[in-house]
């Protein structure tokens, strides 16, 4: 069973029910619809009344128990989003009708309805830009007050038998936060650290990585993940990890046991702690488009509930994947 089929099997042992911002866009419906057949989740689309029927029209479905539509424009709920929201946000100044404004914003909407408890998480950012998608889950849903911050992670699928003989690793930050200090760092490695473990089930091997391993090499940035290396070991010394590592001392045994004998996380990393956003998207991108991996995100971590945003370039098996995230996400929060 590949990672991405048992990702989806245990997702449809506990089904929830996931809000979908952008209900106009053929990708999103088709993703739906394929999460509604394979019992991961009961889908609200959000969007156009009459737009997200013509798309469920051209793929042979009608609004069902299982798949609903919510538009902003005339919904029951309109009220409510734009009353809960002005609550949410009159300290910050906002005016009533800013709120009702708002309100219709399908990113906003759907991020409230999972506050409100109407849906248990949501996914966006198909057509929305990663800045929009993550500003309204940090304002609505808002972070976890356990997590330093909000960060985020792809979940990266190896291709079939592939010589590693890994099926999935867990790469961070490569979608949010751009230059993260030694704490912050730390944080995202140690919140990562529990999304392996929650998605995949699986013990995470962390290594932070950078363009040096073990002292080959001195420099600010190095230092960086030096400090962030011992601050999570201090905060957490039964959690396996270890830096700094480059990527083939974290990835490869034979390379590991050359340059980091006494590690036990080189060379069987299965988490890689990027030391920023540049060095994590390009990272990503590169798995991805060179060597076959599919990747999942980015998926946000540290929210109080589930709130995700895809790629621009997502497709609808993408969706379904990430529906399937959302999921899991929401019921580890249970």
């Amino acid at each position: 069973m590949t990672m991405l089929h048992e990702l989806r099997t245990r997702a449809a042992s506990r089904p929830a029910h996931i809000v979908l911002s952008e209900g106009h866009d053929p990708r999103i419906v088709a993703g739906a619809l394929e999460a509604v057949r394979a019992g991961i989740a009961r889908v609200t689309l959000i969007g156009p009344q009459a737009d997200v029927e013509g798309l469920l029209a051209d793929a042979g479905a009608t609004p069902d128990d299982n798949i609903t539509i919510q538009d902003p424009a005339h919904s029951d709920l309109t009220a409510k989003v734009a009353q809960s929201y002005y609550d949410l946000r009159k300290h910050k100044g906002i005016r009533e009708d800013f709120a009702a404004e708002q309100a219709r914003d399908p990113l906003v909407f759907a991020a409230m309805m999972v506050r409100n408890g109407h849906a248990d998480g949501t996914v966006g950012g198909a057509v929305a830009t990663t800045s929009d998608t993550v500003r309204a889950a940090l304002q609505v849903i808002g972070k976890a007050k356990t997590a330093p911050l909000v960060s985020s992670f792809f979940l990266m699928a190896l291709p079939e038998n592939h010589p590693s003989g890994r099926a999935a690793m867990t790469f961070g930050d490569c979608g949010l936060v751009i230059d993260p200090d030694a704490e912050e760092l730390a944080a995202i490695a140690v919140a990562s650290a529990a999304s392996h473990q929650q998605l995949l089930g699986e013990t995470p091997k962390v290594a932070l990585l950078s363009f040096s391993t073990m002292g080959s090499a001195k420099h600010p940035t190095v230092t960086k993940v030096t400090e962030a290396t011992a601050i999570l070991k201090a905060q957490h010394p039964t959690l396996d990890a270890d830096g700094e590592l480059q990527f083939d001392a974290a990835f490869v045994p034979d390379v590991g046991a050359s340059k980091a004998p006494e590690s036990s996380v080189a060379g069987h990393a299965n988490v890689m702690i990027f030391p920023n956003l540049d060095a994590g998207n390009i990272g990503y991108k590169i798995a991805q488009r060179i060597g076959g991996c599919d990747a999942i995100g980015p998926v946000l971590q540290g929210l109080t509930k589930p709130a995700n945003d895809l790629s621009r370039g997502c497709t609808a098996e993408d969706v379904t994947n990430m529906i399937a995230v959302t999921v899991l996400q929401a019921n580890g929060n249970d």
